[in-house]
C-alpha cells in the first residue's frame, strides 16, 4: 500500500498519541524526542525501507538503528502500527517482565536491530552493518536516527570518517536537530555549530530539511539513496514535542511523561490532528 502525504501526515500522529499513552501508563520514559522524530520515522516505516513485519530477518530489508535509543516509544510505536506485535502491547512499556524496555533490545522486540542506549554508538553499529551489506553484495540501505545532543560524543565522529573511507553510499543518517538535551539547549551544554561544516568536513553529503515536512522528508530520502559514493547526512529542524502545545521547546519532557491532565490534553490535541 502506498500512503499519500495527508495519510502519512495522519499516521505520524496516531504514532504520537500512541507514544504519550504508552508513557502515561508507564510513569515514565521519554516523550519530547519521540514526538520530534515522528514523521521521519511514519516516512521511513510507512513509504521509504523496504521490510516485512510477517519475516523481521529477511535478508534483503532495509535496516533502522535507533541510535538516540531513549526515544523507543516511538520506534515501538512504528512496529506496532506496521504489525511486527499488537498494539496492545506498547501499554506494557517500562513494566517488568516487557519486552518494550525503556530502549530497545534487539532479539526482545521483532524489528528491533540494535540494542541502543548508550549514546554516540548507534552510527558505528550502522556502518558495520552497511558495509556487510557492501561485502555481501546486498542491495539494502541502512537508516540511522542520531539525537542532536548524542553528536557531543566523539565515537560520532570516528564512525563519520569510517563511514567516508569505506564509501558507504547505502548508509543515510538523520540528525533530530531539536535543539535541546536532558540539560536545557544543546548549544549551552556543548555548542554543535558549524553542524553542516563539521559533516562536509568528514567527506559527507549534507541536506537540510524541515523535520515535520513530510514532503521533504521522503525528498531527501530519494536524493540520499542516490548518492554514488559517499554517505548521507539529513540534518532534521524539529521541534521537541512536536505536536502537543505545552511539550513543545520543553526540555522537561525529555525524560518525563505527562501526568494525567496533561495526557487528557495531550489526547485531545492529537485527537484534533488524526
Amino acid at each position: 500500500m502506498v500512503y499519500t502525504i495527508e495519510e502519512l501526515e495522519k499516521k505520524a500522529n496516531i504514532l504520537r498519541l500512541d507514544v504519550i499513552e504508552a508513557t502515561s501508563a508507564a510513569g515514565s520514559g521519554h516523550p519530547g524526542g519521540s514526538l520530534s522524530a515522528a514523521d521521519l520515522v511514519t516516512a521511513l516505516y510507512f513509504r521509504v525501507m523496504n521490510h516485512d513485519p510477517q519475516d523481521p530477518q529477511w535478508e534483503d530489508r532495509d535496516r533502522f538503528i535507533l541510535s538516540k535509543g531513549h526515544a523507543a516509544p516511538i520506534l515501538y510505536a512504528a512496529l506496532a502500527e506496521s504489525g511486527y506485535f499488537p498494539k496492545e502491547e506498547l501499554l506494557r512499556l517500562r513494566k517488568l517482565g516487557s519486552p518494550l524496555q525503556g530502549h530497545p533490545v534487539r532479539g526482545k522486540v521483532p524489528g528491533v536491530e540494535m540494542s541502543t542506549g548508550s549514546l554516540g554508538q548507534g552510527l558505528s553499529m550502522a556502518c558495520g552493518i552497511a558495509l556487510a551489506g557492501k561485502l555481501d553484495k546486498k542491495a539494502y540501505n541502512v537508516f540511522c536516527l542520531l539525537g542532536d545532543g548524542e553528536l557531543q560524543s566523539g565515537q560520532n565522529w570516528e564512525a563519520a570518517m569510517f563511514a567516508h573511507h569505506y564509501h558507504l553510499n547505502n548508509l543515510i543518517a538523520f540528525v533530530d536537530r531539536n535543539r535541546l538535551q536532558i540539560t536545557g539547549c544543546t548549544e549551552a551544554a556543548m555548542s554543535l555549530e558549524p553542524l553542516v561544516d563539521k559533516w562536509k568536513a568528514f567527506g559527507w553529503n549534507v541536506i537540510i530539511i524541515n523535520g515535520h515536512s513530510m514532503i521533504q522528508i521522503l525528498e531527501a530520502c530519494a536524493k540520499a539513496r542516490q548518492a554514488e559514493t559517499n554517505p548521507t547526512v539529513v540534518i532534521m529542524n524539529t521541534i521537541k514535542g512536536k505536536g502537543v502545545s505545552f511539550m513543545e521547546n520543553n526540555c522537561d519532557f525529555h525524560g518525563k511523561s505527562c501526568k494525567a491532565s496533561e495526557q487528557k490534553i495531550a489526547v485531545e490535541e492529537l485527537g484534533c490532528r488524526i
